[in-house]
């Protein structure tokens, strides 16, 4: 079977159709996700939101391919993930994904730079195309000027701008963000926030896992999970100004 049809015309970043996730605890079944589908399409700015226990967790695991569903199909940027062993799938990972955490991951002796440079050193990129994709990357998200700066030496919301800068720089088809404000105080937040509304206003697709209203207000479409399903899918007020301005060219 190929990809459904709202995926074959457009090839969406995300399909997930029916997906069910269960794992087993002792002699209890927990079902963590039941049946959910979900289209997002390329260049789109999506916020993920659920209390705990809602789903959202796994949902970004089998999104980012971390975890793979109990039954449904995903597609990621045209690729479907069924049956993949774990060397292709970590390689579909590394290929389609940008992940940002919310611990930032820096390597704490290793300059902005390098921690940038890490994802193509991996990949086998020559170290000048390295470096210069890096300090591109860098450039994208303002920090060309800390370049040669420890984490340490830099702000929370500079850290974590720095870890989405690696996340960029292997140019994937998706930027997935675990929870990136959730140790930032309000200025560092909106710093980051502002990276990434500049990077989808490029043209990159952005998904933001968040408990936050005030940051998924800022993206331009909010799902929210309840225990593992799908309750709303809505466009933000960001959103529905952009679909009438959209609407009335």
């Amino acid at each position: 079977m190929g990809l459904p049809a709202e995926a074959r015309t457009a090839a969406p970043v995300i399909a997930l159709r029916n997906v069910t996730r269960t794992y087993q605890m002792g002699d209890s079944e927990v079902h963590a996700l039941g049946g959910v589908s979900l289209v997002i399409e390329r260049g789109e700015f999506v916020a993920i939101m659920g209390a705990s226990g809602s789903g959202k967790s796994t949902m970004m695991n089998i999104i980012g391919c971390l975890d793979v569903p109990s039954s449904g199909r995903y597609w990621l940027d045209g690729v479907d993930v069924r049956g993949l062993d774990e060397t292709r799938l970590a390689r579909v990972r590394n290929r389609k994904i940008g992940f940002v955490f919310q611990s930032f991951n820096l390597i704490p002796r290793t300059s902005a730079l390098a921690n940038i440079e890490l994802p193509l050193l991996y990949a086998g990129v020559h170290a000048k195309q390295r470096r210069e994709r890096a300090l591109a990357a860098l450039d994208l998200v303002g920090l060309s000027a800390r370049a040669r700066h420890l984490p340490n030496e830099m702000s929370g919301g500079q850290q974590q701008r720095v870890a989405v800068a690696r996340a960029l720089v292997t140019n994937p088809a998706l930027i997935l963000a675990d929870e990136p404000t959730g140790n930032l105080d309000t200025h560092s937040s909106d710093e980051v926030m502002n990276v990434f509304e500049s990077l989808n206003r490029a043209g990159r697709t952005v998904v933001l896992i968040t408990h936050e209203p005030d940051i998924a207000e800022r993206t331009k479409r909010t799902v929210r999970l309840r225990d593992g399903q799908v309750v709303s899918d809505e466009p933000t007020r960001i959103g529905s100004r952009r679909a009438e301005l959209t609407a009335g060219r």
